[in-house]
């Protein structure tokens, strides 16, 4: 465990902060967060921070509670895996999350954590871990979908002092940056990430001076009892004492051929207190899609679903998590054991907003949102160019892909977004001019949203047009399951992918496949999977529909999943509709199923070749 070393030897004192100073250190506090994001654009290289902003911030208080941040990380389970020292002016750095508690899940994310000293003491913690585009390994992007083990994934930092008391280890750095195909970007990248969090730190040291520092530990405390006392009422209001509530959803596969693997939640309230019970979870996997969760991550996804859902002005932050115990079993998918492959985890992360959604929202439909755009797919290309005068030049593309989300108890669910709200997308521009392609084709895919009332978002085609001879490598999922509807609302459509060769032929793609060739002239459509949809279709505004025809996000066919009958220009027939409608409604159950999870399994599996052209996955095994 670190050991901690502060000059001052005065305690912190506890002081009355009234409510102007309160929300004077509040906004700093997330003015500061907002600031180290734009520290770190305006120096990194790499496209998938840079452009797309694939990475997470934090400000934490003197014992690294986040008071502040976006994705989270755990800064206290960080500190217990590290031996030594911390003093003024050190920064550390890790990418191994065996060896830091699962604060991060994969060894492309490289995690830095900086002490923020005042007058001689710890008066907080600022960190922020992004996503390095290449860190060695066997494959570029260092994501090889048939990875077994860890040692596979490239090189793996164990926690260190990048800088012992403000002074760089630069030899350390260059043998860390030896093992990487492009050490320009993880340089750049890391040097953005280090800048942050020292921007992070000087703005609370500025608070310190400003307010003084018994206030402003004082005002962090507040703040995370404020979180706490919200979050009790919340527990209460919603979850029925001593009931159990379990959700179970899918990974489609592995990557390895195995699949799908089943995920399962429970929660049960116990006077102030939930459990969140992983058990029942398939084993790790035998691919590289196991999602090695801290315990303080669940209970933060769990905070902001159940905050923003409340209140979305409140700064969320780890002051609740005294009232949330977390059980994983030990070689499961959620924590498998050293050396399990971890790089595909990105599926895991975002299914656990779908279980959380199917979870809490059985409690109260109208909170209820349908299964989205859970995962953030990754397309890579990469080779060298072999004319003109970059010839021999090697070329790295790794980006993030977009696609539908949920249909919502608000309305429908955005067409071609992202899951994490900060992602934004590279423009077709800078891929152009930085990368040998074309993109043809960007657009939104029409009926790939789930029906209902509120219309799940859509999916989208990338069409890629590659100008070069290379590899490419693709990281999605739900090729396979469903994104699942709710309260009558229809299940999205899935993804697919496949490559129309410069020759005429076609191949159909799996979801997560590394080192494919490819050559010029070759085009390869991505399509994203669609939004489940929320509420029954057939209450849906025929107007609506008919208007979303003409813009070309519903079918002329696709509207009668809406009882809606109209032509190409989207004129309703309205005598039509009504007839239709009537039909529908015959022989539909009554009430509506608050899940459509599309067919039984068993039916997905049999005609899985038939329908998607792949073999279906053989079912998960314990290693």
């Amino acid at each position: 465990m670190a050991h901690l070393i502060e000059t001052a030897t005065e305690p912190l004192r506890t002081v009355d902060v009234d409510v102007v100073t309160l929300d004077l250190v509040e906004n700093a506090l997330r003015n500061a967060r907002y600031e180290m994001d734009e520290v770190l654009f305006r120096t990194a290289l790499s496209p998938g921070i840079r452009e797309q902003h694939d990475e997470f911030p934090l400000i934490g208080d003197p014992e690294g509670k986040m008071v502040v941040g976006q994705f989270g990380l755990s800064i206290p389970d960080f500190l217990e895996n590290f031996e030594g020292d911390i003093e003024e002016g050190d920064v550390l750095l890790t990418s191994d999350p065996y060896s830091c508690g699962a604060a991060i899940s994969h060894a492309n994310d490289w995690l830095v954590v900086m002490p923020i000293y005042f007058e001689g003491r710890i008066v907080g913690w600022s960190s922020m871990f992004g996503h390095m585009s290449d860190v060695g390994g066997k494959s570029p992007a260092s994501m090889p979908t048939d990875a077994k083990t860890i040692f596979e994934e490239g090189v793996i930092i164990p926690p260190f002092k990048l800088y012992k008391k403000g002074v760089l280890d630069d030899d350390a750095l260059r043998i860390i940056l030896n093992q990487v195909r492009k050490p320009d970007w993880n340089r750049a990248d890391l040097n953005g990430i280090v800048a942050a969090c020292r921007t992070a730190s000087r703005r609370v040291q500025e608070m310190c001076a400003r307010f003084g520092v018994d206030t402003y530990t004082s005002a962090l405390d507040a703040l995370l009892d404020r979180n706490y006392r919200a979050m009790k009422t919340l527990l209460a209001m919603v979850f029925e004492e001593g009931k159990t509530l379990s959700f179970t959803d899918y990974i489609c596969d592995d990557g390895v051929g195995y699949g799908p693997y089943e995920l399962k939640l429970s929660l049960t309230r116990t006077g102030d207190k939930v459990l969140l019970d992983f058990t029942g979870s398939s084993p790790q996997a035998q691919g590289p899609i196991n999602y090695f969760i801290n315990e303080n991550l669940v209970r933060m996804f769990f905070g902001i679903y159940m905050i923003t859902v409340a209140d979305p002005q409140i700064l969320w932050n780890d002051g609740f998590y005294p009232l949330v115990d977390v059980e994983i079993p030990e070689e499961s998918f959620w924590k498998p054991k050293y050396p399990a492959a971890l790089n595909a985890r990105n599926h895991g992360i975002g299914r656990v907003f779908d279980l959380f959604g199917g979870l809490l929202g059985q409690t109260n439909p109208d909170l209820l949102n349908a299964a989205g755009f859970s995962s953030s797919p990754h397309f890579m290309y990469s080779g060298n160019y072999s004319s003109g005068d970059r010839k021999g030049e090697w070329f790295q593309l790794y980006s993030i892909g977009f696609g539908g989300i949920p249909g919502r108890p608000i309305g429908d669910g955005p067409d071609g977004h992202s899951l994490w709200p900060s992602f934004v997308n590279i423009p077709c521009e800078y891929l152009e001019s930085y990368y040998p392609l074309r993109i043809e084709r960007w657009e939104t895919v029409a009926d790939t949203g789930g029906a209902g009332v509120h219309r799940g978002g859509n999916g989208v085609d990338v069409a890629y047009r590659f100008l070069e001879p290379g590899t490419i490598a693709i990281h999605d999922d739900r090729w396979l399951t469903y994104p699942w509807g709710v309260n009558g609302g229809e299940p999205g459509a899935r993804g697919r992918k496949w490559v129309e060769r410069a020759d005429g032929t076609s191949h159909v793609l799996p979801s997560k496949i590394h080192d494919f060739p490819v050559n010029v002239g070759d085009l390869l459509h991505f399509v994203t999977w669609g939004g489940g949809g929320w509420g029954d279709p057939l209450a849906r505004d025929p107007e609506l529909v008919g208007l979303e025809v003409r813009r070309g996000l519903v079918t002329v066919e696709g509207a009668r999943r809406y009882g809606v009958v109209c032509d190409e220009q989207g004129q309703v027939d309205v005598d039509a509709t009504g007839q239709l409608r009537d039909e529908l409604k015959d022989g539909r159950p009554d009430p509506l199923p608050t899940f459509n999870m599309g067919p039984p399994l068993a039916e997905i599996l049999a005609r899985c070749e038939e329908e998607t052209g792949l073999p279906a996955p053989k079912p998960p095994i314990a290693r």
